[in-house]
């Protein structure tokens, strides 16, 4: 037992970089207090003294802000970083190495006996304020991003991300002509790098990728008729200033989704 709880300080200690020594983890960490309080719940549960884990259970939500069924199964090292209103229901299944934040809920959509409740395998990471409701399986070292609503199946690796949840991929490598055309007609491509992986980056990397192909035809075209003695004049294109896209770019980004990042403060910036 003992042995289990220098485990899971320990884990506090990796993931937050804020924690600065085991005496501030054990005795200001509501995440650590409430998972220690559910080792001491969920044994009766099994052990069917369920009235008994049921008020260990309403004590550590009243204690921590943090409410963990006694039925849930949790496995090494999960961590409830910040934690208040994380909520876990009882046929929930918690891998090793597993991250919540706060606001996080692992709940069913379903009023039926049985699984209810998801199951998240090892090295999950759930974003705060995220939702995962169903009886699904989140695949190992997937990533559900802050305030997404997951609703079914997530691949081992994926990242979840908006409402509801939609699995989104990290971009390829930009080529050397879709930096090019970005340069050249004055737009920042700061939305086609592979750190961000949403759907409008690969809109904006497909429209660059078309204007690209359209360019080249015309200075084909420009070039053939330049050789039959035709007058084109000036081709050149007007440049676009950053300024015109100031506005759009900014909505773009506060609209994006996100995942969680390792430290300790990585659910509230994603």
């Amino acid at each position: 037992m003992f042995e289990r709880i220098r485990e899971d300080i320990r884990s506090v200690l990796d993931r937050d970089p804020a924690a600065r020594n085991t005496f501030e983890v054990l005795t200001n960490y509501p995440g650590l207090h409430a998972l220690l309080l559910h080792r001491l719940a969920h044994p009766l549960w099994c052990k069917d003294w369920k009235w008994l884990a049921r008020m260990i259970s309403t004590f550590s939500r009243w204690f921590t802000g943090i409410e963990i069924h006694p039925g849930a199964t949790i496995g090494r090292r999960f961590f409830i970083d910040h934690g208040m209103g994380v909520v876990i229901g009882e046929t929930s299944e918690i891998g090793d190495d597993v991250t919540l934040y706060q606001g996080v809920t692992l709940g069913g959509t379903s009023l039926d006996g049985g699984k209810r409740h998801p199951t998240l395998e090892d090295g999950v990471v759930v974003g705060a304020g995220a939702k995962v409701l169903g009886p699904f399986t989140v695949g190992k070292d997937a990533k559900i991003g802050s305030n997404a609503v997951a609703v079914k199946e997530v691949p081992p690796g994926a990242t979840v991300v908006g409402i509801p949840g939609r699995i989104v991929r990290r971009q390829s490598p930009v080529g050397e002509e879709h930096q090019a055309m970005a340069r050249k007609i004055g737009f920042d491509a700061y939305a086609i790098t592979k750190e961000m992986p949403d759907p409008t980056v690969h809109a904006i990397n497909a429209v660059l990728e078309h204007i690209h192909a359209i360019d080249s035809r015309f200075e084909i075209l420009y070039t053939a008729l330049k050789e039959k003695g035709v007058d084109c004049g000036d081709i050149s294109l007007p440049e676009l200033r950053r300024e015109d896209f100031e506005g759009m770019t900014e909505g773009m980004t506060e609209g994006s989704g996100s995942v969680p990042s390792s430290e300790g403060e990585g659910a509230t910036k994603v």
